[in-house]
């Protein structure tokens, strides 16, 4: 994500609501989109689609059977940012994720990840190893990132998934590269290419990983001109993401033949009929340069074009307004990259859209309003049958399908069913199919837990007076202009167990958090109360517990201090 202006991640609770009437309307609507009489562009899923590597005949995405194909999916991110790992295992066990995934209809998991990732992978700090039914993500103890990735994409390819791996930035961080480009002075243009080498040869001959998104958003930055930022078909090697993207494409393709090449479209195009002399659209999300200058690679049948989409949410665009139609909206579309579908140039896949959780954010009728875009293109993509990933699966992003506790119930189940309504089953995506090679078989996974509802928290104990001692290690894991996270972890220094638990601490700055887990939190100005839950009161002398939290700052964001834990006060 990252689209016009840049959004910080999360910060807005998910609303939980039923919306039973909206459910059904809904559905009924779009399955008779998605589920119409088979056209020119395929037809209704075969009994073995999705079966190895996929390839591309003109607007079609093709199985290694020949069957059609459409990738439904979800983005889960995470490992592009300074966590380096997909989020939500701070609670939760991956195949619990996995396994939801799965459950839910979708049938490919977008996985962003950062350059700086690839050449410093790091063992991160935000995966938890305790839940609220027991130990989780043991196998992950001690593993890096990219061996995390590793276990994701096997227990995926295990769950009959696809994913797709994205480049999402170069140094660690939030949303879109802030120059627009593919690399940095940092991260250069080799590294990029360095770094897909690596990711490619990494997974080449597992058909679960089916391509890669060569960068994610590419685009002309606020108050920059066009020549500074992305630019597509111009010719100069340091902008032409056109040019960029044959590099990449040829690379990745050498490394890995089966793989699918996923090109994102920019920001920005000249028109001489355009305000301004230039069309824009969303950051990714102009494609209009492939007409005269497509993507062309060594070997056909690999090319993917991708576009990002979003509605007056986050961005009020010029076409969000008092006379806006389901109408006008699939002519935008259709301007700037469904008529690549159209007229059978490439396939499309809308790689991100997303929308909030209430009733009114997936369907509304009045005019420029966010439930009318958002209904407005389920139906676009429905109907012509294009390839999509929702953005995003995580709880704590103001669009997620989740809660931020990662509970199995998606957030807003209206917006579960209007997006099922499109979803393209896979039955075959758990076999090789034709000659494709046959993926490395990978461990039995430990029983998964289930995820139980948020617990409660328990009454705080007398302390016990007796060998009394603890020491607190804050870490800020990700921080954004007005937004952090951190994570506590808490020792028991002491020669008595700990039987349920409240850790006070007051923040140095002017912190407000908004969404915590693996504690019960209240906040008073920067004085913050967190009490133990059912499944983590106890700690053993010499055991840890942790907990952590996401909030806004304005002035400040200073580490917290003062941490006593049952009124004994803790080393830090």
């Amino acid at each position: 994500m990252g689209a016009l202006p840049i959004s910080s991640l999360g910060g807005r609770a998910a609303v939980l609501t039923t919306a039973l009437a909206l459910v059904a309307a809904m559905t009924a609507t779009l399955a008779g989109v998605a589920h119409a009489a088979p056209t020119a562009h395929g037809a209704d899923p075969a009994g073995s689609a999705g079966t190895g590597y996929w390839h591309t005949s003109g607007s079609q995405i093709l199985d290694a059977d020949d069957n059609p194909v459409r990738i439904a999916g979800i983005n889960w991110y995470g490992f592009e940012t300074t966590d380096e790992v997909a989020h939500g295992l701070w609670n939760t066990d991956y195949r619990t994720i996995v396994d939801d995934i799965a459950s839910l209809g979708y049938n490919t998991i977008r996985i962003p990840f950062s350059d700086q990732m690839v050449e410093d992978p790091i063992v991160p700090s935000a995966v938890g190893f305790y839940g609220s039914s027991g130990p989780v993500n043991t196998d992950l103890k001690g593993l890096n990132s990219l061996q995390i990735l590793d276990k994701i994409v096997a227990y995926a390819g295990q769950d009959g998934l696809k994913v797709i791996l994205d480049d999402h930035r170069s140094e660690a961080g939030n949303s879109a590269e802030a120059n627009g480009l593919w690399y940095t002075s940092q991260y250069t243009n080799q590294d990029w290419l360095n770094d897909w080498n690596t990711i490619a040869e990494r997974y080449a001959g597992n058909p679960t990983v089916i391509g890669f998104d060569l960068r994610n958003e590419p685009h002309t930055p606020s108050g920059d001109t066009y020549a500074q930022g992305a630019t597509w078909g111009t010719g100069d090697p340091a902008t032409d993401w056109r040019l960029a993207a044959e590099a990449a494409g040829n690379e990745v393709v050498a490394d890995d033949p089966g793989a699918l090449v996923f090109v994102e479209g920019i920001s920005n195009f000249p028109s001489a009929t355009a305000p301004g002399g230039y069309d824009t659209d969303w950051w990714g999300g102009n494609l209009d340069g492939v007409a005269q200058y497509p993507v062309t690679l060594s070997s056909p049948g690999h090319v993917v074009y991708s576009a990002h989409d979003y509605g007056p949410d986050e961005f009020q665009q010029t076409w969000f307004n008092s006379s806006t139609t389901t109408a006008s909206l699939d002519s935008v579309w259709d301007e700037h990259w469904g008529y690549i579908a159209k007229q059978n140039i490439a396939p499309v896949w809308v790689g991100e859209f997303g929308t909030g959780n209430t009733a009114a954010d997936v369907s509304d009728t009045t005019p420029g309003s966010q439930g009318q875009w958002f209904s407005s293109l389920l139906s676009y993509i429905g109907s012509n049958q294009l390839s999509w990933t929702y953005w995003a699966l995580n709880g704590e992003d103001s669009y997620g399908l989740l809660d931020n506790e990662y509970d199995p119930a998606p957030a807003l189940a209206a917006k579960q069913a209007a997006l099922a309504a499109i979803e393209f089953p896979l039955p075959g995506a758990g076999s090789t199919g034709g000659s494709t090679p046959t993926p490395t078989p990978t461990p039995t996974p430990t029983p998964t837990p289930t995820p139980t509802p948020t617990p409660t928290p328990t009454p705080t104990p007398t302390p016990t007076p007796t060998g009394g001692g603890c020491q607190v290690g804050y870490t800020l894991q990700s921080q954004w202009p007005g937004g952090f996270s951190g994570v506590v972890d808490i020792e028991n220094t002491g020669s008595s167990p700990v039987n349920g638990w409240t850790l006070a601490f007051t923040f140095g700055g002017d912190q407000r958090i908004n969404q915590f887990y693996n504690a019960g939190i209240t906040q008073t100005g920067s004085s913050v109360t967190a009490t133990s839950l059912s499944y983590n009161g106890a700690i053993a002398s010499g055991a840890e517990a942790t907990l952590g939290f996401q909030g806004t700052w304005n002035a400040s964001d200073a580490a917290p201090s003062g941490f006593t834990l049952n009124g004994v006060p803790c080393t830090d």
